[in-house]
């Protein structure tokens, strides 16, 4: 009988929480549809898609929009389906088996997943106990450790904190590693280093359309880099990766820079609206959950109670992330927030009685 080698054997497919609820904030999405005019010429794009035709190797128009978008040069940009699949490219090239790629504890959990698909060493350095990172600790252990690659959010998907961009620059100039910077949730924040990538001959910045942009469904995301490492990833991914939909569709969408700002600021506001009613609730019950400084589209909160909270909000249909003795909440619309925070209060006065 044929066997599966040790590395995929006991493998699971990734599942979201499953089942149908009224109020989903569990995925960190855009809780805003695109405008109705904007649709319209989406399904009219779509109409005149030449579907007999294999889609651009370079994505070039979608490029170029992303670029003309965040104004830098498209000579630095690399397409791929969703950060996902860049992340599983600069694992499975950059790393050479055994090599040493480090992540620091909590954060995005599909990094260890690609590494140890490439066969890879992962290192792991944790936070302080207040989540942030300690950059000196990480380039002495990165430095120990020979690390070849490190890998990080920032700010941080799960804990919404974000590590100032003058740390940032201290850790990539300390390190002969090559380090990827996810900057997903970067645009609800001030400290990108996109401007500055051409500086450096070891960063990769990973941008996505499926938080702000609020595209999450053309599964679309961007490498950007110095022009050597871009040559490098343009050679090692697959060559046509970006289905042509997705190219068009995303090319329209980065367009709407007027409704992208409009969004995004709505987005900021929801979050922290929804922010501001959970620090009310924490004083109102002392000890029952702390809640970090989110500079994201979501909040993270720290309580004992994490798995009874989750699983009686699923209950009364309400679908955030638990996480350990932690928990996860997408800011969605103000219907969507007031229906969670309804929910949360009377299971936190469950508790206290």
């Amino acid at each position: 009988m044929y066997e599966l080698n040790e590395k995929i054997r006991d493998l699971v497919p990734y599942e979201p929480i499953a089942g149908e609820y009224p109020i989903r904030l569990d995925a960190n999405e855009s809780f805003l549809p695109l405008p109705a005019e904007l649709r319209a010429r989406i399904a009219q794009t779509a109409s005149e898609a030449a579907f007999n035709r294999y889609p651009d190797p370079l994505s070039r128009d979608v490029t170029a929009a992303f670029s003309a978008y965040y104004g830098i040069s498209p000579d630095l940009v690399t397409a791929g389906n969703g950060s996902d699949e860049l992340i599983s490219i600069l694992c499975t090239s950059f790393l050479m088996k055994g090599d040493a790629m480090m992540v620091i504890l909590p954060d995005f959990s599909m990094y260890q997943f690609y590494a140890s698909l490439a066969e890879g060493r992962v290192v792991t350095c944790g936070k302080r106990d207040d989540l942030t990172i300690d950059v000196d600790e990480v380039i002495a252990k990165a430095r120990a450790e020979n690390v070849k690659m490190i890998v990080f959010s920032n700010p941080c998907n799960p804990t919404s904190l974000g590590l100032p961009r003058e740390e940032v620059r201290r850790l990539i100039r300390s390190v002969g590693a090559l380090v990827v910077l996810d900057e997903a949730y970067m645009d609800f924040w001030d400290q990108s280093l996109l401007g500055e990538v051409e500086q450096y001959d070891n960063l990769v910045i990973l941008r996505t359309c499926s938080k702000a942009i609020g595209a999450a469904a053309l599964r679309l995301g961007f490498a950007v880099a110095s022009p050597r490492l871009t040559r490098v990833l343009r050679a090692v991914k697959s060559p046509y990766n970006v289905n042509s939909l997705s190219q068009a569709i995303g090319a329209l969408v980065l367009g709407e820079r007027e409704w992208e700002a409009e969004a995004r600021e709505r987005i900021i506001a929801s979050r922290r609206a929804l922010q501001a009613s959970l620090e009310t609730l924490a004083a109102e019950f002392p000890g029952a959950f702390s809640l970090y400084p989110s500079c994201t589209n979501f909040v993270f909160l720290k309580t004992e109670r994490a798995k009874e909270l989750f699983e009686g909000l699923l209950a009364r249909g309400v679908a955030i992330r638990h996480m350990g003795g932690y928990l996860r909440v997408t800011a969605g619309s103000e219907a969507e927030n007031a229906a969670f925070l309804e929910a949360f209060t009377a299971l936190l006065k469950e508790g206290k009685g």
